[in-house]
């Protein structure tokens, strides 16, 4: 499944520049860039997440697995079904961006209760400011973050900042394997 997936990503969410071309969103320039909403919102992109996002956390005691909005949603949708299908039910969650300012305020989206534990997911991680985002506000509500998981790793010192906050960090495909793929070095 993870081959196949990483041909996925390298036809459909991965860009590849001898020279740095693209701007990421913290103004630094980069030789690559990765979209992973094209694949992770194909049917068989979708399949082949849920399934290995959730083979990398079935061996946990958690109740949900979910991360910053939008990046993290599908993933977290794609692995809480897979979790239904292996047996082992998951429940999905989303952290809002911004705080919304009526009706419950709260950051987390879904049905999760203070005290669960829970895995943060991210899509693409640099240098993990969006995913640590995501492990505060968590917390806020009362979770207990055990691991994240992301699809992709830039291999930008994210997974190492990351870690500074939950000590369990792993990711699905570094940016070597996809380099590797597509038979291209920096």
């Amino acid at each position: 499944m993870k081959n196949e997936l990483i041909d996925i990503v390298c036809k459909t969410s991965f860009k590849f520049s001898e020279e740095p071309t693209f701007k990421l969103a913290s103004g630094k320039m980069s030789h690559f860039y990765v979209n992973c909403k094209p694949t992770i919102l194909s049917p068989r992109g979708m399949y082949l997440v849920g399934n290995l996002v959730f083979d990398a956390v079935k061996d946990l005691d958690i109740t949900g697995i979910g991360g910053l909005t939008f990046g993290a949603d599908p993933i977290a949708v794609a692995t809480s079904f897979a979790s239904e299908l292996g047996g082992k039910p998951i429940k999905a969650f989303s952290i809002r961006k911004e705080l919304k300012d009526h009706g419950i305020i709260n950051w987390v989206e879904g049905d999760m209760a203070k005290g669960e534990k829970v895995v943060i997911i991210d899509d693409v991680i640099t240098t993990g400011g969006s995913t640590i985002k995501a492990i505060e506000r968590a917390r806020v509500q009362g979770l207990e973050v055990v691991r994240v998981i992301t699809l992709i790793d830039r291999q930008e010192g994210g997974l190492e900042n990351v870690q500074e906050y939950v000590d369990d960090v792993r990711s699905i495909i570094t940016r070597d394997e996809l380099m590797k793929h597509l038979g291209v070095s920096l």
